[in-house]
């Protein structure tokens, strides 16, 4: 799980890929932005765009899959918005579109010791590295829990201890089958 405390200002992170089939434009189209562009593949070649495309939402809709599958997971507690928003390239049957978030701000909370906000760019890019989109997007994300802090020192103080446990049941046990 990623916490607000595993947030950097400046890191970038590729997310996950999403190939985009016709099928799928098509469908989304249907349903929810029915334009000759993203429906009828015959009418999108005399569009503006010279081809279908795929409908905003859908982009949108393919961002928040991969935000929300990604591991490790971030442990929002809520969305807070999402600011300029920009379609910067058609997006077509066929591409593969990468994402990436890249942490632009992170603020603890001053009334809720428990959590903080934390801004990204998010960045949809084709298989050409052209951005096709992007917007930056606000959460409300979890602070680590104290159950779950635990300093270096003793994780690698554990695995000794692990470590030296197992040697010693290992030098007992050979020394009592003698």
């Amino acid at each position: 799980m990623k916490y607000i405390d595993d947030f950097f200002p400046g890191e970038v992170e590729k997310v996950g890929e999403y190939h985009l089939s016709q099928e799928e434009i098509i469908e989304f189209g249907r349903k929810w932005d029915p334009q000759s562009f993203h429906v009828d593949p015959v009418a999108a070649e005399e569009s503006v765009f010279s081809g279908l495309i795929a409908a905003g939402p859908h982009l949108m809709a393919i961002t928040v899959l991969l935000l929300g599958t990604h591991q490790p997971k971030v442990s929002v507690l809520a969305g807070l918005g999402w600011d300029e928003v920009r379609f910067l390239e058609p997006a077509r049957p066929g591409d593969t579109l990468t994402l990436f978030r890249e942490c632009m701000e992170v603020r603890q909370s001053t009334s809720n010791s428990d959590r903080g906000v934390v801004r990204n760019r998010i960045t949809l890019k084709n298989q050409d590295g052209q951005p096709v989109m992007s917007y930056i997007i606000t959460v409300l994300v979890a602070k680590r829990p104290e159950s779950e802090k635990n300093p270096g020192w003793k994780k690698r103080v554990s695995v000794i201890d692990v470590t030296f446990l197992g040697l010693a049941a290992t030098v007992l046990m050979r020394h009592k089958a003698k």
